[in-house]
């Protein structure tokens, strides 16, 4: 149960309302947006909420408990508005949101009546939905650790240690002439070995994708330089000349994090933890009739 503010009270009491939804969204790199469904700019909070940005609420819900509530919003690819290459680049993602029902006659009439975060986001042309997230979503996040036999940790983060400042596992990189939109020919800083930001990270340092980065499929060694696949086209073009930061990756295998990075003592996993193979396999020493058929026929 929520308390509603005495002035909205008796507005919702009226025989008539003038009442609408304000949406502000926090983005990933810290940017606040405005957005409302009414057809004027409202603003209230240090916020201008844009009108005629296209975005409306398609569908909320709500739940008792811990049950995770949300809801949808829709809207266009402006602009103006939330531009298709941010929503590409992942800027949106997690962007937390607040919701809020406003007398637009009188902003300061106004009931908050959810904060959440952005989770999937769908687009269809010009157009996208995206999710909304309730606080209780936390909830259903895991928590502590795996028992697992690879690597728990991120590569360089507290728990491994590995340094990633270390010139070994970080170089920089310049594109050639892009050919395909996955594939990604260049030349590196540095001679490395092929595979070694195989499942790495690619930050962009300049051009159009200054800010953003990828995920790293593949590195291979090419003819004049190497190619780089990456897992998720860049949401605005490549051009030739464009710089980038690599940094290593790592199957998360106790063997690469002895032989590649001497970090088997920072190990995050359970390695020797027998596995479904070692569930079903014949007991040593035991006839090879052992295969799970009849031993009556």
């Amino acid at each position: 149960m929520c308390d509603i503010p005495a002035a909205l009270a008796a507005h919702l009491a009226g025989g008539s309302t003038t009442l609408c939804h304000c949406w502000s969204l926090t983005r990933r790199d810290g940017l606040t947006l405005g957005f409302t469904d009414h057809d004027r700019d409202l603003a209230f909070s240090g916020i201008t909420f844009a009108a005629r940005s296209g975005l409306e609420a398609a569908e909320a819900s709500a739940e008792l408990g811990f049950a995770v509530g949300g809801g949808e919003v829709a809207g266009a690819l402006t602009s103006l508005g939330i531009a298709e290459a941010d929503v590409a680049g992942g800027l949106y993602d997690a962007a937390g949101i607040e919701t809020w029902l406003v007398d637009w006659t009188d902003p300061a009439t106004r009931l908050l009546l959810d904060v959440g975060t952005i989770g999937e986001i769908r687009r269809a042309g010009t157009a996208f939905v995206a999710e909304l997230r309730g606080l209780m979503d936390r909830l259903d996040e895991e928590r502590g650790r795996t028992f697992r036999a690879t690597c728990g940790a991120d590569l360089g983060d507290a728990r491994c240690r590995v340094d990633l400042a270390d010139p070994r596992y970080r170089t920089t990189g310049t594109v050639l002439a892009p050919a395909t939109p996955g594939d990604l020919p260049a030349t590196l800083a540095g001679i490395f070995a092929a595979g070694t930001f195989t499942g790495g990270r690619l930050s962009w340092d300049s051009g159009a994708n200054a800010g953003l980065a990828n995920d790293v499929r593949a590195h291979r060694q090419a003819e004049g330089g190497v190619l780089i696949e990456l897992w998720q086209e860049p949401p605005r073009a490549m051009a030739a000349g464009d710089r980038f930061t690599l940094t290593a990756g790592c199957d998360k295998r106790l063997a690469t994090c002895a032989a590649v990075f001497a970090n088997a003592v920072n190990f995050q996993g359970f390695p020797h933890m027998p596995g479904n193979d070692f569930v079903i396999s014949a007991i040593p020493g035991s006839s090879t009739t052992l295969d799970g058929g009849s031993l009556f026929r």
